[in-house]
């Protein structure tokens, strides 16, 4: 497991400095963020190629969580839910994530509200996962992971014009999210096998939302060079195409490096 860690910390960084966690769980890769008293970000773990399997050893081995800190949850995974605020009931969460998987036995829910508890974005976790959480961190908190683009997609509203697409990449998969007036009229995971992919699911949510393919605007976060996905490419299937990275409400300790090259929303944008 340690050949598949990357560390990214700054000049003084001091493991006794953390004051809280957050982990982001995708696919295939484990993000630790590491932050000091003030929230801004000491020290990263990247793992890749890693299976949620192996939190149970991770957690005792990785030097990060070995302090029993606050640490926030983040779970990247198809099994998720918008509800909106003013339906929502507490007892419901299976009843409304089974349009989304299949139920299992032994699953605990959890849920986060958004866009001032007008949305509620719900999810689930295996009761053996979050066992051997909770037997390391004594305070603890889930969400679902799009509640960070989500968040951020809301706090923007008001730039959004009237026909909006908007696409966060990570790893094979993307969050597209259409908004409609600077309403949300659409969320969804997908994933992709190629850059082409995210052509089509763009358009399919331009044809269910009856959007002009000539007026609304396609942006997209979270490009990478090896995904060849440019501006000149976007631009020749939509005239209103455009790459962009999110606005920060992260701080980082002086002496981060390389950090750019992991291309991750979080590293710019959290919910917190």
């Amino acid at each position: 497991m340690e050949s598949n860690l990357k560390v990214f910390k700054s000049d003084r960084f001091d493991v006794e400095d953390a004051a809280s966690l957050s982990l982001f769980l995708y696919p295939d890769s484990l993000f630790i963020f590491a932050k000091d008293k003030n929230q801004s970000n000491i020290g990263i773990h990247e793992y890749i190629n890693f299976s949620w399997t192996s939190l149970e050893q991770l957690v005792i081995s990785d030097h990060l969580l070995r302090a029993d800190l606050p640490a926030k949850i983040y779970l990247h995974q198809p099994e998720f839910s918008l509800v909106p605020g003013v339906l929502f009931q507490p007892g419901k969460e299976a009843t409304y994530l089974s349009f989304a998987a299949a139920q299992q036995a032994n699953t605990s829910y959890f849920n986060t509200p958004l866009d001032s508890n007008n949305l509620q974005v719900l999810s689930c976790i295996s009761g053996k996962l979050k066992k051997t959480l909770e037997a390391r961190f004594s305070d603890l908190t889930f969400h679902h992971g799009s509640v960070s683009f989500l968040s951020y997609l809301f706090k923007e509203r008001f730039n959004l014009i009237g026909q909006e697409i908007l696409v966060s990449i990570f790893e094979n998969q993307i969050y597209a999210a259409a908004f409609s007036n600077q309403e949300l009229a659409a969320f969804n995971i997908f994933t992709i096998e190629s850059k082409e992919d995210i052509l089509k699911y763009a358009l399919i949510l331009i044809e269910q939302l009856k959007f002009d393919r000539n007026h609304v605007r396609i942006s997209l976060f979270g490009a990478t060079s090896e995904s060849e996905i440019t501006e000149d490419w976007g631009k020749k299937y939509f005239h209103n195409f455009r790459l962009l990275t999110p606005h920060a409400n992260q701080n980082f300790t002086h002496g981060f490096k390389h950090l750019k090259s992991v291309n991750l929303f979080e590293t710019n944008w959290q919910f917190d």
